[in-house]
């Protein structure tokens, strides 16, 4: 599944994409040989400096969304390659590493220190387009597993080395989004820089869930506020402030342009994440950690029940071909600390691995807590 340089011109499987200016004039738009567009009407305002792309698929002939921000100063990351965020199960860009609190998101942070980055949604999700299955009742076998999103993720980091002009990109990747960014990675050394695996999801020994996915389920707004406050442990002091968590999933809604047509709101998924972490916990990772050879990022909170302390060792231990290994754990935070008040010390720990010069081909891995 390779991005398509020519599709849309005379394609007579879809229209030509657009880009809609605020005036309601519609212009065709082509960079690179790639068609893309500048997209409206997502769930974030898109600031002035924020470019928005939709790029082709093939053979799936779908359009995955890309979103970009320009360093908007210098610092750290200044000449440091561009920076490609992937999101896990359930939340896209607009609701993770685009929502804004207190008017900064993890992108506004890292182009602030100076950073190129750029943020992707898997299809089925945001303001990528849906598989044509999820038109359809829920039945199959899930879709978006990890080689499928692997393949997007190559298509993205083909349109941005492209659009930069460099041979490499940084991985961050969140959760779910763990496994296929750290197959691609395996798969493509050479277009990774570093790999930042924030709250991965790591291989278990165990029995497999016996439950049977489908090809994609739905969440509510309710049902994700209910899920990110449960990690934190009974008797602590809550990590969200409650004004944040309604915006998200106020945001969150409106990721799909279907939600509201259901009572209550919701906003489909693929099951893809969710069949690759089944499978993860019974054994198979769905990836080698062994045949990643950038140097890796291992982040979590104290209270993630997704990386445990067990799991993050494990995943330290399976990462032998690692020149440079970290495994960070914040205190006071949980899988999602992206949203917590733990989460400037996300942003900095983060940016401070992408930007560090590190002892590369030492062999040498440091553990850090």
């Amino acid at each position: 599944m390779l991005p398509t340089f020519q599709c849309g011109v005379n394609c007579p499987r879809c229209s030509i994409p657009v880009r809609q200016e605020p005036g309601g004039n519609v212009l065709q738009s082509q960079v690179l040989g790639i068609v893309l567009t500048l997209a409206t009407g997502n769930s974030v305002s898109a600031p002035p400096h924020e470019e928005q792309f939709r790029i082709w698929v093939e053979p799936v002939h779908l359009r995955i969304f890309l979103r970009h921000l320009a360093p908007s100063r210098s610092g750290p990351g200044s000449g440091r390659p561009p920076v490609l965020i992937i999101h896990g199960s359930t939340l896209p860009s607009a609701a993770s590493a685009a929502f804004r609190i207190a008017g900064v998101s993890w992108m506004d942070d890292l182009a602030a220190r100076g950073f190129d980055v750029w943020a992707l949604d898997f299809l089925g999700y945001g303001g990528s387009d849906r598989y044509p299955q999820m038109a359809e009742l829920p039945a199959g076998t899930p879709l978006g597993r990890a080689p499928d999103a692997a393949e997007q993720i190559g298509a993205a980091v083909e349109f941005i080395t492209q659009q930069e002009q460099v041979a490499r990109v940084q991985l961050v990747a969140h959760s779910g989004g763990s496994i296929p960014a750290g197959l691609y990675a395996t798969q493509r050394p050479e277009r990774v820089e570093r790999l930042v695996l924030f709250g991965p999801v790591v291989a278990r020994v165990g029995p497999r869930d016996p439950t049977t996915l489908r090809s994609y389920g739905f969440v509510t707004a309710e049902e994700q506020v209910v899920r990110f406050s449960g990690w934190v442990p009974k008797g602590e002091a809550p990590v969200f402030d409650r004004r944040d968590l309604d915006a998200l999933a106020s945001a969150y809604i409106e990721t799909d342009p279907t939600s509201h047509s259901r009572a209550p709101a919701s906003v489909r998924f693929p099951l893809g994440r969710e069949a690759d972490a089944a499978d993860a916990w019974a054994g198979n990772l769905g990836y080698d950690p062994a045949k990643v050879t950038a140097p890796v990022l291992i982040i979590r909170g104290e209270w993630d029940p997704i990386t445990t302390d067990a799991d993050a060792r494990r995943l330290f231990d399976a990462l032998s071909s690692s020149p440079v290994k970290r495994d960070v754990k914040i205190s006071r935070a949980t899988h999602v600390m992206q949203f917590e008040s733990a989460r400037a010390q996300l942003y900095a720990e983060v940016a401070m691995f992408l930007a560090a010069d590190l002892p590369l081909g030492s062999g040498t891995g440091a553990t850090t807590r």
